[in-house]
């Protein structure tokens, strides 16, 4: 048996029973067989330095030995119950001391139901339809959240591109798009529809793009002058870039939040999280039938999430947690500069310490239309050197974390240099 030979049987045996032979998630053809600290192995045993960590949740790393007696300790006494359980009550007074916008939590137990959620909650305070987006934000999987999410067509603002197949056409009516970091074409846009939009979502940081200075707090005022409810998806930023989230890094507080990933300690969890008065609409006897917003979720709240989720929270608070996340990418960062500079090759680092990646162009990147115009070639020969020489890493973001050690940094240098001269050579 070759080495390929056991991932080409799985992915055989993936073709016939998955779509396109995967989970639609990631590269169908990776195959991972476990995680333990900073490292993964596929089913071929070779073993890499993990900067995906599951799109984001094991901040921690795999296997944190205190986040897996929490979960032993409560997996006997029962997994899910559909009912209220005391582990997600402290949780949610934890986010709620936490989350500057968090005086109350609804569990789900996706981010993309969270998204959802939260875009109806603005419609049900509000009362109208409209919702606005940034192009190029990612929020889930909802008809909304599909509309100009990466549309391979760019049209003319504030026109939604759908980006799947499914989806009514009444529902890019109801969908505003704008540039991120505009301000001049945010209040354009406001002057005229602000008061038919009950809600604008945002990643704080774009996926991977900041907000320049003051955009969000333009946005922020802007919403306050038509009455929308801002909504901050952080559902990646959320207890990954400072304890309290990207409100509490960039200073500028929502109406409501959406947050996921880390909140479950890798577990199946999401939250929406807000202020009292908007969440009441999940209070059929506060705000009556008429208003009520219905939400069932079988596992929203699960035992087993939440207390993966307040033992990972726990660490989080710990004394120098985030100085150490914040140092390992920095460190990450000056990496690619260093090898990528010394290679002559065009590139922007982009992001924040604690979630960023490389965009290979020679110009300053503010939203999505300067992303798709990088040069996606080399983006792809970077990757896929890195993962040549075990570098674990979605195509687009490179995840810090608080798992690595200076054997990770080591193998990190070596497999960038390698990855910088391939680029170079192209």
């Amino acid at each position: 048996m070759t080495d390929r030979t056991a991932m080409d049987t799985w992915a055989m045996r993936a073709r016939a029973v998955l779509p396109a032979g995967g989970f639609g998630n990631f590269d169908p053809s990776m195959f991972i067989q476990r995680g333990k600290g900073s490292r993964v192995w596929d089913e071929n045993g070779k073993e890499y330095v993990d900067y995906l960590i599951g799109s984001g949740p094991m901040l921690l790393g795999h296997g944190h030995p205190e986040v897996l007696e929490a979960v032993a300790d409560q997996l006997p006494k029962g997994m899910t119950f559909f009912a209220n359980n005391t582990a997600g009550v402290e949780l949610a007074e934890e986010i709620c001391n936490a989350v500057a916008c968090a005086e109350q939590v609804r569990f789900l137990a996706s981010g993309g139901e969270a998204d959802m959620y939260a875009m109806r909650l603005a419609r049900a305070f509000t009362g109208r339809d409209k919702i606005l987006k940034f192009e190029g934000g990612y929020h889930g999987m909802s008809s909304e959240a599909q509309m100009s999410l990466a549309p391979s067509r760019l049209v003319n603002f504030p026109q939604a591109v759908a980006d799947s197949a499914g989806i009514p056409e009444s529902v890019r009516g109801e969908m505003l798009i704008a540039p991120f970091n505009d301000p001049d074409y945010l209040e354009s846009l406001l002057k005229e529809h602000g008061d038919q939009i009950a809600g604008l979502i945002v990643e704080p940081l774009q996926r991977i793009i900041p907000p320049e200075p003051g955009f969000l707090q333009t946005v922020r005022d802007l919403c306050d002058r038509y009455g929308i409810v801002l909504i901050f998806d952080e559902i990646v930023t959320g207890f990954r870039f400072a304890y309290g989230g990207a409100q509490e890094a960039y200073g500028v507080t929502p109406d409501i939040c959406t947050l996921g990933k880390i909140i479950g300690g890798g577990f199946p969890l999401a939250a929406v999280a807000g202020q009292r008065k908007i969440m009441d609409h999940f209070d059929k006897a506060i705000v009556g039938a008429d208003r009520w917003l219905m939400m069932l979720g079988t596992l929203s709240g699960n035992p087993v999430a939440a207390v993966a989720g307040l033992k990972t929270m726990e660490i989080l608070r710990r004394d120098g947690a985030y100085d150490q996340i914040k140092a390992n990418g920095k460190r990450l960062m000056d990496l690619n500069r260093k090898h990528l500079t010394e290679a002559g090759v065009a590139h922007r680092i982009v992001g924040h310490e604690t979630l960023f990646d490389v965009i290979f162009t020679d110009h300053d990147i503010r939203s999505y239309r300067d992303v798709v115009s990088a040069d996606t070639a080399k983006n792809a020969r970077f990757n896929a050197v890195l993962r040549e020489n075990g570098i674990f890493k979605s195509p687009g973001k490179t995840y810090p974390h608080l798992a690595l050690t200076e054997e990770d940094f080591q193998m990190t240098d070596a497999a960038i240099a390698k990855a910088a001269q391939a680029v170079a050579a192209q």
